[in-house]
């Protein structure tokens, strides 16, 4: 089934937490279509969303929560990306330099330059089990502001699940965007997306991906060395799950065939993903 989310104020929340009502309510296997404005609220008309609470909007314009019926903490929620359709424009921001985009045809414009178009959303996620007002900002165990560059449309991320019902959110569109996103910024647009969410019993100890022909295991914390390690571990486990092999098996091919990139550094929380390309390792 596919549900249409509207943009409008009941949808739209800026922060986290376990204690926000579910605008709706889907079956695992639905399909669901949001539209949200860029991170600082900003609509396709480049007015900013009203009315806002200054205290619990003060992150991303993530729409939601949605409550999966029957999803519970220690499982694993299944999102997959089918869509994601900038708006028209987007903004980057260097410092005090301000790039404005405008956004047609698959590519990104601005005067002289001209960038291809690779659009995701920086948020995907739900909220931490504590009680209270989490930030938006940092990535964590359950997901949020990865900020991944690869997770565009046709890619699943399985993502622990860390309340009943999950409690998913999604926002903070890019039409493009570098590993680390170095200015804190991407190419910060509004958008729609549609998205499909499910739920399996054997949950990652942190979120994973899968890609066309591409696996991808993350790590988040405020030392990029840790980062690296959570990362590396995940992917260890998957090689086992893949292909049988050992720990200590696994840590050497991976030391041959996965790449750890940088995701961002400029969350609070460091982002470093794993990869391993399904032709690498015959």
């Amino acid at each position: 089934m596919l549900h249409e989310l509207p943009l409008e104020r009941r949808t739209l929340h800026g922060h986290f937490s376990r204690d926000l009502e579910p605008v709706l309510t889907v079956d695992p296997g639905d399909s669901l279509t949001i539209s949200v404005p860029n991170a600082g609220w900003r609509l396709d008309s480049g007015d900013r969303f009203e009315p806002l609470d200054e205290r619990l909007d003060a992150g991303h314009a993530l729409a939601g929560p949605i409550e999966v019926r029957g999803a519970r903490a220690g499982q694993t929620l299944v999102v997959r990306i089918d869509a994601v359709r900038p708006g028209p424009w987007g903004v980057t921001v260097g410092n005090e330099h301000e790039v404005r985009w405008e956004l047609a045809d698959g590519v990104a414009r601005s005067g002289r330059f001209a960038v291809q178009l690779k659009p995701f959303l920086g948020v995907l996620g739900m909220p931490p089990p504590e009680a209270g007002v989490h930030s938006t900002i940092p990535p964590r165990r359950w997901g949020g502001n990865i900020d991944c560059k690869e997770l565009v449309g046709g890619t699943t991320l399985f993502l622990p699940i860390p309340v009943d019902g999950a409690r998913f959110s999604a926002g903070d569109p890019h039409g493009a965007q570098g590993d680390g996103e170095v200015s804190r910024t991407a190419i910060e647009c509004p958008a729609r997306a549609t998205l499909t969410l499910d739920v399996r019993d054997e949950p990652p100890d942190w979120p994973r991906a899968r890609t066309r022909g591409t696996w991808l295991t993350f790590g988040f914390d405020e030392d990029l060395d840790e980062a690296a390690r959570i990362a590396t571990d995940g992917m260890l486990r998957l090689m086992h799950e893949l292909h049988g092999v050992s720990r200590d098996e696994a840590l050497a091919l991976a030391s041959v065939v996965v790449d750890l990139r940088v995701t961002q550094v400029v969350n609070e929380v460091l982002g470093v993903h794993a990869v391993l390309r399904d032709d690498a390792l015959r």
